[in-house]
């Protein structure tokens, strides 16, 4: 048998053996960078020791010559795959996969079209620089018809290099367009918005757009509240009530700090900025409906009055016309569970009622203890925070407004957690005995106390994960109620 038959063979022996071995290990790469490398080292030796140069043009006459061609790019085929395995293999961004894909993805291109211009030129004898430059006017042609593509892709490869936003983030672009990245690719970006409809933009828009990424350095999202007074007190003391305002909001992280700012004064008004922080941009309406809430609430109790742009014409605000007459009823009307009780109902449990008041820190009922009496928060931020095994969990914060005690008073129930004052506290206390005849009167307290007590026992129970923890109904619990006051 000739020589070169025998080369031949044995190479078609060499690609009939390793083809089907490297299809086998297309998910292991160190062996497939051991194989490539092996069949690149074998077909080397095959060619140089019949005096071949794979990397000169040219090729042996006769019925061979396509044989050897084959070869040849075969050569040039395992130099390009053991090469891109190498790079897929060592080319690694630390934390950042997409960048390394994106990376490793354009360097095998250029592997490639190295590969496919030298079998031109190496196997087909064909002048690559001719070949280039006949092309140049079909590439500037193709190039012009796809400008607006080519742009979103160079965009995209921009993008993804350098990673303004990532997927999961929140982003707001300059004219208002915001949404949550869902995918990006090499021609754009898909952002699920706000009313949860998928917005899909041109990475060549994103590029030029001013970008705000909510979500970076991290999920924490900063929000202002801004609200206006009249300069009926200090501009000290009304920032202090915003600042015990904020103390009592549950959906604002506590480090950072919550600050208030006065940044106005003016005859008709003392401008505050609420400053807080949410741990990410979905709980900014909620934080926001809390902060304008608990800013009500606490300007009730502190006798501040909201100002606008217009002068009120209208009635009185209530805390005005009932600071003229008895606290605990103010303290009442504030509170929507006696909202239906009748005036004459309202001014008899005000009688009833006594006020109480605890300084800063002050532990009004330790956890595991049972209360006797209702007491409605007039003043100040409580605290309900439950110690378990060495671990501190907050239950809840109550303002103006709020009331505790519930569970004791109506179940004989205990505490979940230690109840204390957050700042100096005013309160009206209701004791069982003087509380059980309004709801044998008013047996829709009993309902809504069901629904109230019902709800914050849910609360705890997502909060402390305890599946074990009583799941009791509104339905169940005024029942309850219902039987222990007999009614």
């Amino acid at each position: 048998m000739p020589m070169l038959s025998e080369f031949v063979i044995q190479v078609g022996l060499l690609l009939a053996v390793s083809v089907p071995l490297r299809v086998l290990l297309r998910h292991q790469t160190r062996a497939k960078l051991i194989l490539d490398a092996v069949v690149f080292v074998a077909l080397s030796g095959l060619f140089f020791s019949r005096g071949i140069e794979p990397y000169r043009p040219g090729a042996v006459g006769g019925i061979d010559a396509v044989s050897v061609a084959i070869a040849k790019a075969a050569w040039w085929i395992s130099i390009s795959l053991l090469l891109v395995t190498v790079v897929r293999k060592f080319l690694v961004f630390n934390r950042r996969p997409r960048e390394g894909r994106l990376v490793r993805d354009l360097l095998s291109g250029v592997i490639y079209i190295g590969t496919a211009l030298s079998i031109v030129a190496y196997v087909f004898n064909v002048p690559v620089g001719t070949l280039i430059a006949t092309s140049g006017v079909f590439a500037i042609v193709l190039g012009l018809a796809l400008q607006s593509t080519l742009n979103d892709v160079f965009s995209g490869i921009a993008l993804n290099l350098n990673r303004p936003y990532a997927v999961g983030d929140w982003i707001v672009l300059d004219d208002n367009l915001q949404g949550r990245v869902i995918e990006t690719n090499w021609r754009s970006t898909h952002l699920l918005n706000g009313t949860n409809d998928i917005v899909i933009l041109p990475n060549s828009i994103l590029a030029k757009a001013r970008l705000t990424n909510y979500s970076s350095p991290d999920e924490s999202h900063g929000i202002v509240v801004t609200v206006r007074f009249h300069p009926t007190e200090r501009p000290e003391v009304i920032g202090e009530t915003m600042k015990t305002a904020l103390l009592g909001c549950t959906n604002i992280v506590r480090s950072p700090s919550p600050s208030v700012a006065i940044t106005a004064l003016e005859g008709d008004g003392v401008t505050i900025d609420l400053v807080s922080r949410v741990r990410d941009v979905g709980k900014v309406s909620d934080a926001r409906n809390e902060i304008y809430d608990l800013v009500y609430r606490h300007a009730r109790s502190a006798n501040l009055v909201l100002s606008s742009s217009t002068q009120w014409t209208g009635p009185l605000p209530y805390w005005e016309q009932a600071s003229r007459g008895h606290g605990a009823i103010d303290c009442l009307s504030s509170i929507p569970l006696f909202h239906s009780l009748r005036e004459d109902e309202r001014a008899s449990l005000g009688a009833a009622m006594k006020q109480v008041a605890f300084p800063k820190g002050a532990v009004i009922a330790r956890q595991g203890t049972s209360l006797t009496s209702l007491l409605l928060i007039q003043k100040g931020v409580v605290i309900v925070e439950r110690e378990e095994n060495g671990r501190h969990t907050e239950l809840t914060r109550l303002s103006p407004g709020d009331f505790f005690g519930e569970r004791g008073v109506l179940m004989g129930s205990l505490e979940a957690g230690e109840i204390r004052s957050l700042t100096p506290v005013t309160a009206y206390e209701i004791k069982k005995d003087a509380l059980a005849p309004f709801l044998g009167q008013r047996p829709e307290i009993a309902e809504e106390l069901g629904f109230v007590l019902a709800h914050r026992l849910e609360k705890e129970k997502h909060l402390l994960d305890q599946p074990g923890m009583e799941n009791s109904t509104s339905i169940t619990l005024s029942g309850k109620i219902r039987s222990l006051f007999g009614l």
